[in-house]
């Protein structure tokens, strides 16, 4: 009887033991109503987007691209529009972007692909976060010559730094900066994006044995600082927050958003720098101060690149998830910054971290952030992987992890108005659909529509993000939501809310409900 006992619970420690191992999430686990997810779509070197596309072409890929994403409950695209200085639009100020077309940078594609991607993604109730690289000219291989004629750099070549094997501007030289600017306000004049975008490239990632070929620049411009590297930084500092003023002058509510590096400063260079080894950093090598742009309030939201597992030591990603939830947490002082992490889809089992041969590890790394507390999302690097979809770790991203639809964080301290519940919903019924037409004519003050439905007569909870159908974009008052989902024989209430351009969702809500069947 003892040894049956006891064989009884060896058994039972082994099948713990592999449920451990391969753990499956809870279904009724709860899921968060507003979350960041998005997804980076990068077009340099056509990493995730096909160069040489008809009109017709591009438009049934970003269909594709933005529906697939849609289905997996993403709620926002990062689209790269400036890889090189250049546009992935009709711009005055920059060349069209060879990845476009495939061919010499400058050629004209014959339509607008920033513009369709912004119909497709915010047709799909998602938001659309302009990409720029500012500095960067050239990519490794790349020549001077193989810039358009009329690029900027070639009617200022005084502007052009070489570093290693590509070409900068020089982020030193103030007319740089404001050339910059100017290309900023272009892009947010002429299109109705939610957000700019910035990444980790400001001055180059370190050479060894090759300095950076700004002396000459400092000695110009660098009075008032005692070092290069003070300098530096206060170069884009001043950049990040001349940007800002310039978005927010013209349109309050659009966000300014970085995606640095993972780690500001070790801590053996600073005691308030995260316990990492990292080879390079933010604040001493590419020189971006991270921390001054959360303190003065240069962004709206910060999405570290935490690239790293939890079991890679020298810079561990739940070590430096609590540093920079603490980072936005003490040093916010003007306003909030919305912290969202940089997620490594691209390392799923294709990196010398067996950490990554989990198919979970990037499925709980999100389950961190959520119990975090501060953390407020995630963007995936990049949509490609997402769809490679490695050992199925995608399919469990649906399935288990994003499996309702959640909204984009707000940021009041752009706009603080609560919006007004809709003016008029009305349904319009048939045998395959439900319409929601939305009428808001007289008020200003929405740029979408929340769409909730609900089994039965009567209102439900508003707060569970699984009565969420739809996110619609307010068109001058007036939208419209087709629910292809529902069960006709069943009878439903439908509950539209309004958004501010700012995010912040309206305290009532119209409902309708569908007639007896």
């Amino acid at each position: 009887m003892i040894k049956r006992l006891l064989i009884v619970g060896v058994v039972l420690l082994l099948v713990l033991s592999l449920s451990l191992e391969t753990p499956v999430f809870a279904e009724n686990e709860e899921q968060p109503k507003v979350e960041m997810r998005a997804a980076w779509i990068a077009t340099v070197v056509n990493i995730d987007m096909p160069a040489g596309m008809s009109e017709a072409e591009f438009t049934e890929w970003a269909m594709d691209a933005v529906g697939r994403l849609a289905e997996m409950h993403f709620n926002t695209v990062i689209f790269q529009v400036k890889p090189t200085s250049d546009a992935l639009y009709p711009s005055e100020l920059a060349p069209w972007s060879r990845y476009i077309t495939g061919k010499e940078q400058g050629t004209d594609p014959g339509y607008d692909p920033l513009q369709i991607m912004l119909d497709i993604t915010h047709g799909h109730g998602m938001e659309l976060h302009a990409w720029i690289n500012p500095y960067r000219l050239t990519m490794p291989g790349q020549d001077l010559d193989d810039l358009a004629s009329d690029h900027i750099a070639k009617k200022h070549p005084d502007w052009v730094v070489k570093y290693g094997q590509q070409y900068y501007f020089n982020p030193g030289i103030p007319e740089v900066q404001q050339y910059l600017i100017e290309t900023v306000k272009e892009l947010v004049t002429n299109y109705d994006i939610d957000a700019v975008h910035m990444d980790d490239y400001f001055y180059p990632y370190k050479i060894a044995g090759e300095e950076f070929p700004d002396e000459k620049t400092f000695h110009k411009y660098g009075q008032g600082f005692s070092n290069i590297e003070d300098w530096r930084r206060n170069n884009v500092n001043e950049l990040v927050y001349e940007i800002n003023q310039a978005i927010k002058e013209m349109k309050s509510w659009v966000q300014f958003g970085i995606s640095p590096f993972g780690v500001w400063r070790n801590i053996a260079d600073d005691p308030t720098g995260s316990d990492t080894e990292a080879g390079q950093t933010n604040y001493d090598h590419l020189y971006a101060d991270t921390r001054q742009w959360i303190r003065d309030g240069s962004i709206d939201y910060i999405t570290p690149q935490i690239y790293w597992s939890r079991q890679f030591m020298v810079a561990n990603y739940s070590i430096l998830l609590d540093w920079w939830s603490r980072e936005v947490t003490t040093y916010s002082e003007v306003h909030p910054v919305n912290l969202y992490i940089g997620m490594a889809d691209y390392k799923v089992n294709d990196n010398f971290d067996e950490a990554w041969d989990n198919p979970y590890e990037l499925p709980e790394q999100i389950l961190d952030n959520r119990f975090n507390d501060v953390a407020r999302g995630q963007m995936h690097f990049s949509m490609k992987d997402v769809f490679r979809n490695a050992l199925g770790y995608a399919d469990i991203l649906q399935d288990e992890i994003y499996h309702t639809k959640a909204l984009t964080p707000a940021t009041p301290w752009n706009g603080n108005r609560v919006p007004k519940k809709p003016i008029s919903v009305m349904l319009e019924e048939t045998d395959d659909v439900v319409k929601v037409v939305i009428n808001n004519k007289k008020r200003k003050d929405v740029r979408k529509y929340i769409v909730y439905r609900f089994e039965g007569n009567k209102r439900g909870d508003y707060e569970n993000p699984e009565h969420i159908i739809g996110v619609v974009y307010d068109n001058d008052g007036q939208a419209v939501f087709i629910d292809k989902d529902r069960d006709p024989h069943k009878r439903y209430t439908y509950g539209v809310t309004s958004v501010s351009p700012t995010g912040i969702e309206s305290k009532g809500a119209k409902e309708r409900k569908t007639k007896n069947k």
